[in-house]
């Protein structure tokens, strides 16, 4: 890992596809602004380790920014039998008003759940939010979140407005923990949630899991940390930066890297 490094704000997140058209109709469905079709250059091919060529595709949704990353040379599909509590799960929590309303909108366009039966309120010792899991007709897992009422002022509107925080799954939390602490992250509220809203929030049974958030000097979003103490999840090893499960946070920093935390997740340095 390059020394030094300080992660001040996410600037956005890289989501990798297959399927660019198709998967850019889908977001532009679901409430994105889908802008124009642009080269990935040479130097960041370069950061990544991929050679050949590739193309992105930037999307808004409110201030967020979400890019879709198409390659020459594709790597592996989403693994088709990952869960919620596998370590290569990553999700990105987008915040509504109408978690239902989204939810149906999002399946119209050919969103596949991960909960079961809908949108889940969990009890307020877990935030009392109303959220769901899905994934996108690629496999990308992504959450909506709808806030309590006047709980979160920062997210005040109708919709869907943007991006809260990115969630990960990690098999030792300490660990995790540690390693972005050390790169200027600051610890949140931390939670343990189980019984059955978090199961049917999962789609899994007998949940038991810690979620850590962690705060960068500027938010959001922010990252969350995913401990399932039970059911353990799935190590699908290391995975390639073409690969459709390689999404990207990216970083505000002063110089261009890709980094892997504990659990392979990718971190993309920006200048």
């Amino acid at each position: 890992m390059p020394s030094e490094v300080r992660f001040s704000a996410i600037t956005g997140f890289r989501v990798v596809t297959a399927a660019l058209d198709d998967l850019a109709d889908f977001y532009r469905a679901i409430g994105f602004a889908v802008g124009e079709l642009t080269p990935i250059t040479p130097v960041e091919l370069a950061v990544l380790g991929l050679d050949g060529g590739g193309f992105r595709r930037p999307m808004r949704l409110g201030a967020s920014r979400v890019a879709l990353d198409t390659f020459d040379r594709p790597g592996v599909p989403y693994p088709a039998d990952a869960t919620a509590c596998d370590l290569i799960f990553q999700h990105l929590a987008l915040v509504t008003d109408d978690a239902n309303a989204a939810w149906r909108r999002a399946s119209d366009a050919g969103a596949t759940p991960i909960s079961r039966g809908g949108p889940v309120t969990l009890p307020r010792s877990a935030g009392g939010v109303t959220a769901i899991k899905f994934r996108d007709p690629e496999g990308h897992p992504l959450e909506f979140l709808q806030f309590p009422p006047g709980t979160n002022p920062r997210w005040a509107g109708t919709g869907i407005m943007g991006v809260d925080h990115t969630a990960i799954c990690v098999a030792e939390v300490r660990v995790s923990q540690s390693f972005y602490q050390n790169q200027g992250l600051s610890d949140g509220a931390r939670s343990l949630n189980e019984g059955p809203t978090q199961a049917q929030l999962d789609g899994l049974d007998d949940v038991e899991v810690d979620i850590v958030p962690l705060n960068p000097p500027e938010k959001p979003p922010h990252l969350e940390l995913l401990g399932y103490r039970r059911p353990r999840g799935m190590n699908h090893g290391a995975i390639a930066a073409n690969d459709v499960a390689a999404t990207r946070i990216v970083w505000r920093a002063d110089r261009d890297a890709l980094l892997r935390d504990p659990d392979e997740h990718l971190h993309q340095l920006t200048r």
